[in-house]
């Protein structure tokens, strides 16, 4: 049996040949797939085929993809957080560099004494000694970045930012202890954005957009900062609030905003970087995307382990030898696992390995059985009120 994968952009070969062809059918053709790797496609707007298994970013961000309707329909949808990390926080570290020495605008002058003014020689250095002292910056040492988000891009700029010498304020009420662990002891943890905001001379943001972070960035906060502040954003474009960063430009109160989502506004306003979204804009960063969205979509396919899902619970489990095994989705509701392990039951099949978790109003269960597994299981399985999707994993 060969499962096919669709791929709607390009992904990486150093990802895709990890792919079996003995086990995998891999191409942009594919009528009815049971995999899809994407990267920036739309897939809001796309048919989902009844053949869909499984989704497979190769990115952390999912707006592009329908992940309630997703869940909805038994489909996880897999990305890769933490594989672009070390690509987007040299970003980072070169946007704050960006605007603490004004290289990007001191940079532009340079290149129109030359190509628009046509100095040279004598002239060409008397007019750069004499406009470099509008372009005098700052250093980072004894600043103070606020960061918020600490997942795998915001601790690895929280503890570069603090190796460079600044005072580092970190905020994420959601902290994981493996993320805790990583965090260097150096970086003082707020208790709120506003404290964060109020103390920081830079904030970069490191969140998802959800409806949480809406909006996060806004003329109140942008207020709380010290006069001359720096916003920089890698994360999503809606969680500035960019209308109120431009006024808050004009008036004097930041110096700059650099970020990596381009508006009409934002790309021509004199105090703002905007960056082709080139986050994760390198070599490495999309083989190690593409690498961590096979190896999870395989995995699912080939054995049903859920690893990094957006709208399902981790669950993996070791394959049971001379067992077989199904996979089950279903509302999070009471008596869901006593009905489905009563219709094992009653088809004469012995539960040999067996997990189930939820995560939200979704639930997952792996299951390794003995016994012969009949194709009308499956359908008395699905006739159980709850159950979403099931699937016979050989």
């Amino acid at each position: 049996m060969t499962f096919a994968i669709k791929t709607l952009n390009a992904i990486s070969p150093v990802g895709l040949q990890r792919l079996d062809r003995d086990l995998f059918d891999v191409g942009t053709d594919i009528a009815d797939p049971r995999g899809i790797l994407v990267r920036s496609a739309d897939l809001h707007s796309m048919e989902i085929p009844e053949s869909l298994y499984a989704v497979a970013r190769a990115g952390a961000g999912t707006n592009n993809i329908p992940v309630e309707k997703m869940a909805s329909l038994g489909i996880p949808v897999f990305n890769t957080p933490g594989a672009n990390a070390n690509a987007v926080k040299e970003l980072v570290i070169a946007g704050m560099l960006l605007a603490a020495r004004n290289l990007f605008h001191a940079a532009d002058y340079t290149r129109t004494l030359v190509a628009e003014q046509g100095l040279h020689g004598k002239e060409l250095d008397v007019q750069v000694e004499t406009g470099k002292k509008r372009y005098a910056g700052f250093e980072l040492p004894g600043r103070t970045l606020g960061v918020i988000g600490l997942g795998a891009i915001g601790v690895l700029v929280a503890n570069a930012a603090h190796s460079l010498g600044l005072r580092v304020l970190g905020y994420d009420p959601a902290l994981t202890i493996k993320n805790a662990w990583q965090l260097s002891p150096n970086v003082e943890q707020v208790t709120s954005v506003e404290e964060l905001f109020s103390r920081s001379d830079m904030v970069t943001l490191h969140v998802p957009l959800v409806e949480g972070t809406k909006g996060l960035v806004n003329a109140e906060r942008v207020a709380l900062m010290p006069r001359g502040g720096v916003v920089l954003n890698f994360a999503r474009g809606g969680v500035v609030d960019e209308a109120a960063v431009l006024a808050a430009l004009d008036a004097g109160q930041l110096h700059a905003y650099i970020n990596d989502f381009p508006t009409e506004a934002g790309a021509v306003h004199p105090k703002v970087v905007a960056l082709p979204h080139l986050g994760a804009s390198t070599g490495e960063a999309e083989d190690n995307c593409a690498v961590m969205a096979v190896d999870q979509l395989s995995d699912y396919l080939l054995h049903g382990n859920i690893r990094n899902s957006v709208n399902f619970p981790e669950v993996q489990m070791a394959r049971t030898p001379g067992t077989t095994r199904l996979g089950i989705f279903n509302e999070n509701k009471p008596n869901m696992i006593g009905q489905i392990t009563a219709a094992l039951g009653d088809a004469g099949l012995n539960v040999s390995e067996f997990t189930n978790k939820s995560k939200g109003d979704f639930a997952y269960t792996l299951v390794d059985v003995e016994g012969e597994v009949r194709d009308e299981l499956k359908s008395q399985i699905l006739a159980i009120d709850g159950i979403i999707r099931a699937r016979k994993i050989a």
